[in-house]
């Protein structure tokens, strides 16, 4: 999975979120550390470990 891909589509919204479900959520979080707009992306836990990733200046 082409994780950097789906964190630069979410900073230019091309994507209105992402989720990332438990058993993924240990290499997303590696590719979320080292990328240089991470401050522009929040996820929020769900029930069941998944985690649903959006732009932090999401208006929806």
């Amino acid at each position: 999975m082409d994780y950097q891909k789906i964190l630069d589509q979410l900073v230019n919204k091309e994507l209105k979120e992402y989720k990332v479900e438990a058993n993924n959520a240990f290499e997303f979080q590696k590719t979320l550390r080292n990328y240089e707009k991470r401050q522009s992306i929040t996820g929020k836990a769900q029930r069941g470990g998944s985690i649903i990733y959006t732009a932090v200046n999401s208006n929806d």
